[in-house]
């Protein structure tokens, strides 16, 4: 069964994660799937919104992190996850999110990057990236800071604390709360509804909403650091201590 699901049906790409077990968290093979249907929807026309969601208890856990330990060993390959990050960066085409559960690391950081986001009274949206010894993507260091405040920015990134959904809503990182029976419902019908708008009018009011050049700027900077953080000796700390069960020191490694 794949990871990914993808459907069109009336217009509206739902695309889901589909790995419960383990949380959604996402392989490089998912984020290669994920790429493909936003790459899909750039270019046919009979998808007119995209709708983002994951099965199970949780939106999705983030990044694998068997993947990044590999990284950090030195393995090489292709990894896709640039390319989900450059296809949220573009798309022209409506994004809406169903969240429950956890949303961590990228789970949050894409929602940035949606139009409309609904949660469940479940969802928590989670920044984790300075506990694994990384740093933030998905251009979330210029998009977070200029939707929610710097302080409030660096409170999530550095401390990495939960936001809940009602706290997520009132400031302003999603539309509205819904009872986790009627999330997907919801979000779909949110999407129905951007489907059957105008696409060029849409188009054109997210392209005035959002600085294209500035987000690819600073995803691709983001990028490079991240990289390599993988590379560092306190990323390999953090990920052997998650490895291990117990809590990483990163007291005798120099910064």
């Amino acid at each position: 069964m794949s990871e990914v699901v993808v459907a069109l049906d009336g217009g509206v790409l739902t695309v889901t994660m589909a790995r419960p077990d383990k949380k959604n968290a996402i392989t490089n093979a998912m984020y290669g799937a994920m790429a493909d249907a936003l790459e899909r929807a750039e270019s046919d026309s009979a998808i007119r919104a995209v709708l983002l969601q994951g099965d199970g208890d949780s939106f999705t856990a983030g990044n694998d992190l068997a993947d990044f330990a590999a990284v950090s060993r030195g393995v090489q390959g292709e990894r896709h996850v640039g390319r989900f990050l450059a296809g949220l960066a573009r798309a022209p085409r409506p994004l809406v999110a169903a969240v429950q559960g956890n949303a961590v690391g990228i789970g949050t950081t894409m929602l940035l990057h949606c139009d409309l986001v609904y949660l469940a009274p479940t969802a928590r949206l989670i920044t984790p990236f300075v506990n694994l010894a990384l740093v933030p993507e998905a251009a979330s260091t210029y998009l977070l800071p200029q939707r929610i405040g710097y302080a409030r920015a660096y409170a999530m990134f550095a401390l990495g604390e939960p936001v809940e959904a009602e706290t997520a809503v009132s400031i302003g990182l999603a539309n509205a709360v819904v009872p986790l029976a009627d999330l997907r419902t919801k979000a779909r019908a949110a999407a129905d509804a951007l489907a059957k708008r105008p696409f060029g009018s849409l188009q054109h009011t997210k392209a005035l909403m959002r600085d294209p050049v500035r987000i690819s700027a600073q995803m691709a900077r983001e990028g490079e650091i991240f990289q390599e953080r993988l590379m560092s000796a306190e990323a390999r700390e953090a990920f052997a201590a998650f490895a291990e069960r117990r809590p990483p020191d990163f007291s005798k490694i120099a910064g």
